[in-house]
Formats: structure tokens, C-alpha cells, sequence
């Protein structure tokens, strides 16, 4: 595995690929509806082969000591992240499984819920998300696990945006670790408080 120096630089090296690629300010309209002044495309990271792999590696950092042999989350954000974690547990000798969600059961063929390895009952499995806001995604992704009888050890993030997501999911009992927060992105929760005051207020509207 990397020393710690090494580990700094891929997380640097990450960072700036993130705010380069994935990151933009603004005034976006979330999947949920609310408005936000910034918006994280991480799958123009994650599918990138210089970023795939530096999450893969740090990912799998994350991963240290916690017994996990299989990660796994819903499609199709996670997708692109748990193969750059398979691939990197590979290189490092230690392979461990990749499986996919699936938003919604198959209606054909063996109804499977989840894509990959068959997880085994008992099986620890971690559960990635590329971007936590809710959470919402990763706890989806948690009790479809659960379900066959696996056992979530944690559950990882590329960019937690410390919107009650990562509280929520610990509030249930579960581990949440994440590369970076949006205050490594350059925003502050003063800066955020007040744009969502400019926004109740009408003075920010949709684009």
C-alpha cells in the first residue's frame, strides 16, 4: 500500500482533478427539486482514467481494517467507482468484488436486484456513493444488501456536500468515511447559509 506522503499527493492530485472537471458554481436545480450554488459531476471524474484510478487507490484506503470483501452501490453513479476500487484491490493483491445495484428489480430472467458476484450471507461489504447529499442513494443501495443477508461495514464517499446525508446514515449505525467535503471544494457553510437565504428570500431564482 502507499505511504502517507504518497496517499497526500493522490488525494491533492484528486482534488484539483475534481474542481477542474466535476465541479462548477453557479445556480443549479437539484434532482430534489431545491436550488444549489454549485453542482459536483463526479462521473466526468470517475470516468476518467487518471481519476478513476486515484479514487480507486484512495477508496481502497478507506477500506483499511474494515473487513470488507466485497463494494457495491447504486447505479449508476457508484458504477464507475466500485470497478476503480476492484481493480485497485487487485494491483494491491488483495482483490475484492464489485456488485451493482439496480434502481429497480429485473423483470426478467432471474429478477436479480444486484448486478455481480452473488453476496454471500454474513459477507462484509462496503457501500460507495460518488456524491452523498441525502443519503438517500447509499441507504437504497444499504438495504438492498441487507436483503440477501450481507453485513454493510461502512459506506464511502468520493464528496460528502454535508447536506444531513452522512448524519442520517450514522444515525442508523453506519460507518461513513469520504475523500472530501464541500469545504475542500472552497465552500464555506457561511457562503451556502447565504445563498439559501438569498433563495427563500426570492432573490435567487432558477436559472
Amino acid at each position: 500500500m502507499p505511504d502517507q506522503d504518497t496517499v497526500e499527493k493522490q488525494r491533492e492530485r484528486l482534488l484539483e482533478i475534481i474542481q477542474e472537471k466535476g465541479f462548477r458554481r453557479g445556480v443549479f436545480r437539484l434532482t430534489s427539486g431545491r436550488l444549489s450554488a454549485y453542482y459536483i459531476d463526479c462521473r466526468k471524474v470517475s470516468l476518467d482514467a487518471e481519476g478513476a484510478y486515484l479514487i480507486g487507490r484512495l477508496l481502497l484506503k478507506l477500506l483499511d481494517g474494515t473487513g470488507a470483501r466485497a463494494i457495491g452501490g447504486l447505479t449508476l453513479g457508484a458504477d464507475p467507482v466500485v470497478t476503480a476500487v476492484a481493480v485497485a484491490s487487485f494491483q494491491a493483491g488483495d482483490p475484492i468484488s464489485a456488485f451493482i445495484v439496480r434502481k429497480e428489480v429485473k423483470s426478467h430472467g432471474m429478477g436479480q436486484g444486484i448486478e455481480g458476484p452473488e453476496l454471500a450471507p454474513g459477507m462484509s461489504v462496503a457501500i460507495v456513493d460518488d456524491v452523498i447529499t441525502t443519503g438517500g442513494s447509499a441507504l437504497q443501495a444499504v438495504e438492498r444488501a441487507e436483503e440477501v443477508g450481507a453485513t454493510v461495514v461502512c459506506v464511502l464517499a468520493v464528496v460528502d456536500r454535508q447536506e444531513g446525508g452522512r448524519k442520517e446514515m450514522e444515525r442508523r449505525g453506519y460507518t461513513v468515511k469520504s475523500l472530501f467535503t464541500i469545504e475542500d471544494l472552497g465552500l464555506s457553510k457561511a457562503e451556502l447559509e447565504e445563498f439559501d437565504r438569498k433563495v427563500a428570500a426570492g432573490e435567487i431564482t432558477a436559472p
